[in-house]
């Protein structure tokens, strides 16, 4: 099959001032760079990279490099082909058109470069174009093809743009070669989200919206790499209405691939977890499409980030460029393209990042023989445009804001004991299920020992955090508790101080004021005491100036009476229950009679 190959391709990563070629999943994590590059000899057809704010030239050297590689690929490729590949298949080229085109040439006169000339407007300028074109298939269509005439006529429009473009340095809307349309921003604007932005670059308008959650809400990853789970996501959504046409809404390869290349330029400037404890998704819905919207996404959803109170490292924005070149060597490289530009150039090269350096970039080529004289030039342009639209950006909000929106959640962070993890959770997940339900509010813990406890309420999230602190912390003399009688007896109450914690309230030791407890009260206590056995004794007495009435060890008893312990909690463990359990299963000595089995 003939074809301009072969193509070969190369991952390098940048780190500590080495370039690594072919990297490790270990070299990429820890890399400043990581970039890909694919191309056929000596001329490079796609760059696709990610980065941590590093300078242009830090990426051109990695594109160099990656680009002998790919070379060294080729030669592989070739000597293999030759050896065992078969003879190129003979296509003869399409020819009898430069008839036609004469034709398309004589009906339209001067017309086109009148439409460009007046029709700044995407919306107007396709109109008229379209116009001229029904025309042009009306004239011809006893003649010709209509797909031929079409072909005629698209390939007389992208010449005469180009033209004007290198000859002239007038761009389809007039601007000059490195101007960049309008820009408008907005933050704020849907009060009940938990922030948004609205990014607008000439007929581009891209609407981006935060929502925050709490950690266990991070996206799990089933995939190839050690990657298992992302806490931010960016989604792209590019609906039909956004270039004026009707269609079935979807998300196909372009809104997957925008939506990543957007992600990848913003993560770089995502705060940690310990900075930031929440898992964050922003999605750009494009309401307006006329070039670059996954770079106005950026731009968008930096915005929308700093609304949500977001701490962002530092701003991000993006820029695609445009090439055109000449046969006979002569280029243009564009700044801020737009649809046509892109459908009718050369390359589009989408470069994002901060003011410090590049974050993502991704470039296609449809020509052979990019230089690096020229990729260089393109990457200084980006560089410039990117500045003066983060400064548009910043004029209208230079950072997050100090407060998060009232609707998001408030996340508190705590780190307990590996070994208190179960305590937390609890049997089947109970200790933390009641928790959440008792409290309102949302708890996960990893298997580090990291707690994330968040809700929309501040007292929520103290009821909570008190409820986990307690379940963790080491029960000492004096501790106070607030607790919920669980249990009855003759001799007192026993009070749930934490879940699988209960201690022993007697009646001496309640104060003077007490008119004895009641099944599910809640009550202040004290601990009194916790003996050699890990058993608690409380009172409510010195909560009131009054002096306790602690009873000798020898009048305590080892365990409460059979079937007046404590649901079989904590250290007020007793075979009464457990004996009676057995005896309903069925355990004991022959002919299942009861009989008493030595305390577990």
């Amino acid at each position: 099959i003939p074809f301009n190959g072969p193509i070969g391709a190369t991952r390098v990563a940048y780190k500590e001032g080495e370039y690594i070629v072919n990297p490790t999943f270990d070299e990429i994590e820890n890399s400043e760079l990581n970039v890909a590059v694919a191309g056929v000899r000596g001329a490079i057809g796609m760059v696709e990279a990610g980065a941590n704010e590093v300078p242009e030239s830090v990426v051109l050297e990695a594109i160099r490099r990656a680009q002998e590689t790919n070379d060294q690929v080729i030669d592989m490729i070739e000597e293999m082909a030759n050896s065992v590949g078969k003879g190129k298949v003979v296509v003869s080229p399409v020819t009898g058109t430069e008839e036609l085109e004469g034709r398309v040439n004589s009906l339209i006169d001067n017309q086109l470069t009148q439409i460009l000339e007046h029709g700044s407007n995407k919306a107007e300028r396709e109109e008229s174009i379209a116009l001229l074109e029904t025309k042009v298939q009306e004239d011809l269509a006893e003649e010709y093809d209509t797909k031929a005439i079409g072909g005629a006529f698209r390939g007389i429009l992208k010449n005469l743009i180009r033209k004007r473009i290198l000859d002239q340095g007038i761009r389809p809307d007039g601007r000059g070669l490195t101007d960049i349309r309008a820009i408008s921003c907005e933050v704020g604007l849907l009060p009940r989200t938990h922030g948004s932005g609205l990014f607008e670059r000439g007929e581009t308008q891209v609407l981006s919206i935060v929502t925050l959650a709490s950690t266990g809400m991070v996206q799990k990853l089933d995939n190839l790499s050690p990657q298992e789970s992302k806490r931010f996501l960016h989604h792209y959504n590019f609906p039909p209405f956004s270039v004026g046409e009707t269609g079935r809404m979807g998300t196909g390869r372009r809104e997957i691939g925008h939506g990543a290349l957007a992600e990848r330029a913003i993560l770089t400037v995502i705060p940690s977890e310990e900075e930031f404890p929440y898992t964050i998704r922003v999605v750009s819905e494009v309401l307006g499409s006329n070039g670059s919207t996954s770079m106005a996404s950026v731009c968008g959803s930096t915005l929308a980030l700093m609304d949500a109170g977001v701490p962002l490292k530092s701003p991000v924005a993006g820029v695609a460029m445009g090439l055109i070149m000449g046969a006979d060597g002569q280029t243009a490289v564009l700044t801020d393209i737009q649809g046509m530009e892109d459908a009718l150039g050369d390359m589009d090269f989408k470069v994002a990042g901060t003011a410090k350096g590049i974050n993502a970039l991704q470039m296609d080529i449809k020509i052979q023989g990019l230089t690096y004289e020229i990729l260089e030039q393109a990457l200084e342009q980006a560089r410039v445009g990117r500045l003066y639209i983060l400064d548009k950006m910043t004029q209208v909000i230079g950072s997050a804001r100090n407060s998060l929106s009232p609707y998001a959640p408030k996340m508190v962070r705590l780190v307990i004991p590996v070994e208190k993890i179960g305590a937390v959770i609890g049997p089947g997940g109970r200790n933390i299920r009641n928790i959440i339900e008792e409290t309102g509010a949302t708890i996960d813990v990893d298997d580090k020992g990291v707690v994330m406890i968040g809700a929309t309420d501040d007292e929520k999230i103290r009821k909570a955090r008190q409820r986990v602190e307690n379940i963790t912390r080491d029960l000492e003399v004096g501790d106070i508790f607030t607790g919920k009688v669980v249990r009855l007896a003759n001799f007192g109450a026993f009070v749930e101080l934490v879940p699988g914690k209960d201690g022993l309230l007697r009646t001496e030791e309640m104060a003077s004021s007490d008119n004895g407890v009641t099944m599910g009260e809640e009550i202040t206590v004290m601990i009194q005491e916790v003996d050699s056995m890990g058993r608690i004794n409380l009172s409510r007495r010195p909560l009131f100036g009054e002096e306790s009435n602690p009873r000798p060890v020898s009048d305590r008893p080892a365990r409460p009476p059979s079937g007046q312990g404590p649901r079989n909690r904590g250290p007020y463990r007793g075979s009464g229950d457990l004996g009676q359990r057995r005896e309903r299963r069925g355990y004991g000595g022959g002919g299942g009679g009861y009989r008493p089995r030595p305390n577990i």
